[in-house]
């Protein structure tokens, strides 16, 4: 039986959820969906350069979690950017 997911500290909320390619409709694109732990991962390790055992503390997670969220969330974005698709980032309430 899986672990129950433990609650995850989100400090940051970004104002924008979606992305996509410019000049084709949202309504016509395959959307890849960020989770808000992932984003938070993403923010701390790539945005802020935090260390992967501090940035799991602030996020109140094991290291090895942040960097399976971290691992995650880089191959969305990845996987948005070459394929030419949406990246919907999902709010904290969803």
């Amino acid at each position: 039986m899986p672990q129950r997911c433990k609650p995850r500290n989100i400090c940051h909320v970004p104002d924008t959820t979606y992305f996509k390619p410019a000049g084709i409709p949202l309504r016509d694109l395959t959307e890849v969906s960020l989770a808000p732990d992932e984003v938070e991962a993403l923010r701390l390790c790539d945005l802020h350069s935090m260390y992967h055992g501090d940035a799991a503390e602030q996020m109140g997670v094991s290291r090895q979690t942040l960097g399976r969220l971290i691992k995650q969330a880089r191959h969305k974005v990845a996987k948005a950017l070459i394929n030419g698709m949406a990246l919907r980032l999902l709010n904290p309430e969803t």
